[in-house]
C-alpha cells in the first residue's frame, strides 16, 4: 500500500502563487511516476501535470504550461506543483496520484494511477 498526503491548498488571489506538495510513504519502491490531477465543482476530474521519478521527466496540459511547474525529491518521496500567475478558474481540489505501470502515452489518464491522497482545496478569487 502507498499512502499519499497532499498539502498547501488555500485561498490565493489571481495573479498569486501557491505550492502543493505531496508525501508519499509506504510501498514506493515500485512506483514509476507521480501526477497532479484537479477537480472543479460539477466537473471531472481533469490532469494537471505529471513527472517520472527516475528521470525527472515532466508532462503538462496545455492549460498550465508555462505557469505550472512539477518538481520531486527522491530523497523525500515528495512531489512538488508550484503554481504562479493563478486564476479563478484554476479553482479546484488537486489531487497526486501515483502510477505503477503508467506510460508517456498515458501520463495524462486517471485510470493509469494506482493510488490517490485525499485532495487539498486551491481557491483563487478575482
Amino acid at each position: 500500500q502507498v499512502q499519499l498526503v497532499e498539502s498547501g491548498g488555500g485561498l490565493v488571489q489571481a495573479g498569486g502563487s501557491l505550492r502543493l506538495s505531496c508525501a508519499a510513504s509506504g510501498r514506493t519502491f515500485n512506483s514509476y511516476a507521480m501526477g497532479w490531477f484537479r477537480q472543479a465543482p460539477g466537473k471531472e476530474r481533469e490532469f494537471v501535470a505529471a513527472i517520472t521519478w527516475s528521470r525527472g521527466s515532466t508532462y503538462y496540459a496545455d492549460s498550465v504550461k508555462g505557469r505550472f511547474t512539477i518538481s520531486r525529491d527522491n530523497a523525500k518521496n515528495t512531489v512538488y506543483l508550484q503554481m504562479n500567475s493563478l486564476k479563478p478558474e484554476d479553482t479546484a481540489v488537486y489531487y497526486c496520484g501515483e502510477g505503477r505501470s503508467i506510460t508517456i502515452a498515458t501520463m495524462g489518464e486517471i485510470s493509469q494511477y494506482d493510488y490517490w491522497g485525499q485532495g487539498t482545496q486551491v481557491t483563487v478569487s478575482s
